[in-house]
């Protein structure tokens, strides 16, 4: 509509219908009407709009009453003076003011594009003056090519004085600086969806003037008496197309997102300015060989055009110099992050491992002394469970900061994962113990965590090879794993260096680097075996399903305790192996237990609560299943309470992937360790198995009682199973069955057994 308009108006005065006065006042009319219309606009919708949107509008707005109040003056002359309008005059003051406006509109445009989220304060800043320098570089090339071809000659004829001169030249000039900005933003810039019709209006609308601009002033350096109506097309379609950009809002979505890789447009940016700048060295080329002298304006515009170069390869200089130190920053970031702890800035596992192989060949290649201290808080759990996991995160940066605070500056600490640290020590093998007994004194000095005092121990465990010992660092961490260990069995707040009979209460000092040979290849052949033990029907006392439990009895060093390998498998990361092969045994066990019991029963398998939601436990689950035939539904996996499961809905995913299978997913233990309401309200399961704690009816049978009630009560909302352990007396298996339980588990029924051992199923 408004382009008809504009049409309209052009065509009548074109068409010769009307006396020139009345042609003058329509056509000034259009103009001045057009361009007030552009000022109401754009200053009316920047009233509503905030940042760079408002700002183009606002440097519009003046811009264009700039030029209105030019028009005015110019409108009179034209209509109501017998005189020409003087040049230079308040007229060119108001025409030339649009374009110094419109430059910062189309910077503030230029700023509102987004950046890669890297970008600095200090590179915006760059892009604009680059945006700017660009522009003027073209100008140059362009004035100069324009000014050895026509511009000269039209100027110096038609100009009389300087003031003159000035403003012939001015116009253009200005209007060439206009033109480039707009093209380079439209061709260097990756200006969003969202912003291109405002920006393509308020471009076409500056070109227009721009054009109609140069017309003038070749007319007026040629001595042209007036322009034409049409000719004066760009001062009437322009400012209309300004007060349409102005009118223009965007939807408030988020612009797109601009992708740091270098792309295409990058390419333009750098190559765009220097087009016209070839064009002119070889037009100056030419004039040479052809014997043209330059004339004054083009030595002067050429050398700031040349200086306008130098001045842009400084900026591309200063942007790849930035760009180079952030990503050295990146990469040093990046490094640091790989090797230290988020959480307490302290070396992590991988940095340690690799500063304790460097002293294990130290020790071995020239004799030099080391020694390893693993310190693990005591009752840590404790602050977590009464404080919360944020003031356990500000405790353990407070412990790391002791722990600096009692080794010498070249001296390694780290933090292996939870409340566990280490520490390499080199030098003189007397020095750990007086090291450790420094630790267990900070750490015994109270915490203020969040206005709360909190207070906890240290277990220390020490190892000091021997001079002619070659251990690996995986040995030595073990060693002092389980010297720590050995120092909680005891008590809190110990240290214990490894040695024979001390490291972890099972009368084996080797039990760790044993313990890792058996896991790490045929556990049968070291002597892992599978037991199992049964799980009953209250009703009839008949056996519904057992439970697969490793036992070990290494070949030199006899029987383990359970309770003792399976620590020291949790801590020295092998837990996967020993539950993979359980479940292995178990599964290939199940059709000699279908003909034991008569029939097919169901087996249980417990599973490291850590392992929930990691892959390659479902592909040892489906490796099992399909090497033995097993159908899943006879499968029941059990979380035990070994380890936090640290992301519940990751957890809480694998379980339902692994129920998808058709294996059911028991929670065992509930009630002690870190199986409580938390993870039965998160985790999809089948079977909840109550630990002994809660159904030890007969030492408080009240309390007791009303646990195991309530217990049971949700576990029947919920529709999940209940399994009662540690059932060792009749009695005991009386009340839970009053109280609605119907399975249980314990050595009332029998106790683990191998495979050849069990019996044949009760009634």
């Amino acid at each position: 509509m408004t382009l008809t308009a504009v049409a309209a108006i052009v065509g009548v005065n074109s068409s010769g219908w009307l006396p020139a006065r009345a042609v003058a006042a329509l056509d000034n009319g259009a103009q001045l009407a057009a361009a007030l219309a552009a000022v109401a606009t754009c200053a009316w919708t920047a009233r509503r709009l905030t940042g760079a949107e408002r700002s183009w509008r606002r440097f519009m707005a003046l811009g264009m009453a700039g030029w209105a109040f030019g028009q005015i003056i110019w409108s009179w002359y034209q209509i109501f003076s017998t005189e020409h309008l003087p040049s230079p005059s308040l007229a060119d003051f108001g025409y030339l003011s649009l374009p110094v406006f419109a430059l910062l509109a189309l910077l503030s445009i230029a700023a509102s594009v987004p950046r890669p989220a890297a970008a600095s304060p200090q590179s915006r800043h760059r892009d604009r003056a680059v945006l700017v320098l660009d522009g003027l570089i073209v100008v140059a090339s362009l004035l100069v090519l324009t000014w050895a071809t026509v511009l000269g000659k039209v100027v110096e004829a038609g100009a009389e004085t300087r003031g003159a001169f000035a403003v012939a030249i001015a116009h253009p000039i200005t209007d060439l600086v206009l033109t480039a900005i707009v093209v380079l933003m439209f061709s260097t810039r990756p200006v969003p969806r969202v912003y291109r019709p405002q920006l393509s209006l308020l471009g076409l609308g500056l070109v227009a003037l721009s054009l109609s601009d140069c017309v003038y002033a070749y007319l007026v350096a040629t001595g042209a008496e007036s322009m034409s109506p049409l000719a004066n097309t760009g001062f009437i379609a322009g400012p209309a197309l300004i007060a349409l950009a102005g009118a223009a809002t965007v939807d408030r979505q988020p612009p797109e997102p601009v992708p740091a890789p270098r792309r295409r447009s990058d390419w333009l940016h750098l190559l765009v300015p220097y087009v016209p700048v070839i064009a002119t060295g070889l037009l100056v080329v030419i004039r040479a060989i052809g014997g043209h002298a330059l004339s004054s304006v083009e030595i002067y515009v050429g050398w700031l055009g040349l200086g306008l170069v130098v001045a842009r390869q400084m900026v591309t200089l200063v942007e790849n110099t930035a760009l180079l130190a952030r990503v050295s920053e990146g990469q040093q970031r990046l490094a640091y992050q790989a090797f230290h702890d988020p959480l307490t800035g302290l070396a992590n596992r991988a940095l340690f491992r690799e500063r304790l192989q460097h002293a294990v060949d130290r020790h071995r290649l020239h004799g030099q002394p080391v020694a390893l201290l693993f310190v693990d808080l005591d009752d840590f759990k404790l602050v977590n469970d009464g404080l919360g996991h944020a003031a356990g995160d500000r405790l353990l940066r407070a412990v790391g900061d002791r722990l600096q605070g009692c080794v010498r500056r070249d001296d390694a600490v780290a933090r292996l994962g939870g409340d566990e640290f280490a520490i390499l020590l080199d030098g003189d093998p007397t020095v750990p113990e007086r090291v450790g007994e420094r630790i267990i004194a900070a750490l015994s000095e109270p915490f203020t965590v969040d206005a709360h005092t909190v207070r906890v121990s240290g277990s220390v465990g020490v190892v000091v090879p021997d001079a002619d010992e070659m251990l690996t660092p995986d040995s030595l961490l073990r060693r002092a794993d389980a010297a720590m260990y050995a120092g909680k069995r005891r008590g809190k707040g110990l240290l214990v260096r490894y040695e024979a009979g001390v490291s972890d209460g099972s009368g084996d000092p080797h039990l760790p680097d044993l313990l890792a040979a058996a896991l790490t290849g045929d556990p049968a052949s070291a002597g892992f075996e599978v037991h199992y033990q049964p799980i009953v029907r209250f009703e009839d006392a008949a056996t519904v399903a057992v439970e697969a439990l490793a036992r070990w009895s290494h070949p030199v060093g006899g029987a383990v305790d359970p309770d003792v390998f399976v620590k020291v498998a949790e801590r020295a990361g092998l837990v996967a192996n020993l539950d993979d092969f359980v479940l292995d045994r178990a599964c290939g066990d199940a059709a000699a237990l279908a003909e034991t019991y008569g029939q097919a029963i169901d087996v249980h398998v417990n599973v490291s609560a850590g392992r929930l939601g990691r892959p390659e436990l479902e592909a040892a689950l489906d490796r099992a299943l399909a090497a033995h035939g097993l159908r899943p539904s006879r499968l029941v996996l059990e979380i035990t309470e070994t380890s936090r499961i640290t992301d519940l809905p990751a957890a809480a995913a694998a379980a339902r992937r692994i129920r998808a299978r058709g294996v059911r997913v028991a929670l065992d233990d509930f009630g002690s360790g870190f199986n409580a309401l938390a993870q039965l309200h998160a985790l999809p399961v089948d079977v909840v198995k109550l630990d002994a704690a809660l159904t030890d009816i007969e030492t408080e049978p009240e309390r007791a009682e009303a646990l195991c009630r309530s217990v049971l009560a949700i576990c029947a909302e919920l529709q999940v199973a209940v399994v009662a352990e540690g059932v060792e007396t009749v009695s005991r298996a009386g009340a839970l069955a009053r109280l609605g339980c119907r399975l249980g588990q314990g050595y009332l029924y029998g106790p683990p057994r191998p495979l050849q051992g069990l019996t044949a199923p009760v009634g």
